[in-house]
């Protein structure tokens, strides 16, 4: 199945951007190559951007301590596990800690590095990061991977905890919602929501259903359209069948 999701409300948007874009830092990283090197610095520099002047840290940090309280709240219950109930305990607390000692504004300092924010401002520029333009960073990239690649995770130093509470955060959202087969008729479904506060929709195909849904949704409706993608120079166009699909409608206890 290949999973679409849909954020109700920027929170949920910037997390899930935020949850791609480490993806792509950490992966780079974890590789030799010099173009490879280049894309988990820059990924970085996305990092920065996406959290402008806003400090996901706080809001992180109360979100997990809520999930805490709630967790604390099913000691005893016969129907849950309490060696899982400790593994989710234990797991929110240590990175609630992480996250916690950080000082200062989230990415900080990466912010406070004037070399790393030089090479942010030439590489935000279409060719703007040649080696004629940073020669210091040119001559960065010439050394050893080993030396490039514990650099990069010096850096990322102060910005990997919220990767990993934030990871937390997207797995309970993603867990509190339970995909419900439907039917698109002609390729469209609404669904009128009645104002309730759901923050993400998720929307399952077949891989082999060569069919995209395009979302539009609010607190009140809910509407989706399968369109069949582009083709070389073709515009896309509504399925005119009948598309099955999965839909789970997920929101933070």
């Amino acid at each position: 199945m290949i999973i679409y999701e849909f954020p109700f409300n920027e929170r949920i948007r910037v997390l899930l951007r935020l949850e791609s874009l480490f993806d792509k830092v950490v992966y780079f990283t974890g590789t030799d190559g010099v173009l490879e090197h280049r894309m988990a610095l820059s990924g970085l520099f996305e990092i920065l951007d996406v959290v402008g002047r806003s400090d996901p840290r706080m809001d992180l940090l109360q979100e997990l301590e809520r999930q805490r309280k709630i967790l604390l709240g099913f000691r005893n219950n016969p129907k849950v596990s309490e060696d899982a109930l400790d593994g989710s305990l234990y797991e929110i607390e240590q990175a609630y800690s992480a996250l916690h000692s950080l000082h200062g504004r989230f990415g900080q300092t990466l912010r406070d590095n004037d070399w790393l924010m030089s090479i942010k401002h030439k590489d935000a520029l279409p060719g703007g990061a040649c080696g004629f333009d940073l020669p210091s960073y040119h001559h960065w990239l010439q050394q050893p991977s080993h030396l490039r690649r514990a650099a990069l995770e010096r850096w990322q130093a102060g910005v990997i905890p919220a990767r990993n509470a934030l990871a937390i955060i997207l797995r309970l959202l993603r867990g509190h919602g339970e995909m419900k087969p439907l039917i698109a008729q002609h390729g469209q479904y609404e669904k009128f929501l009645s104002g309730t506060n759901f923050q993400m929709v998720r929307i399952a195909l077949e891989e082999n259903e060569q069919l995209i849904p395009e979302i539009s949704a609010n607190r009140y409706v809910l509407h989706i359209r399968f369109i069949q993608p582009a083709v070389s120079e073709a515009k896309s166009r509504c399925s005119e069948a009948d598309v099955a699909f999965n839909l789970s409608f997920c929101s933070l206890i």
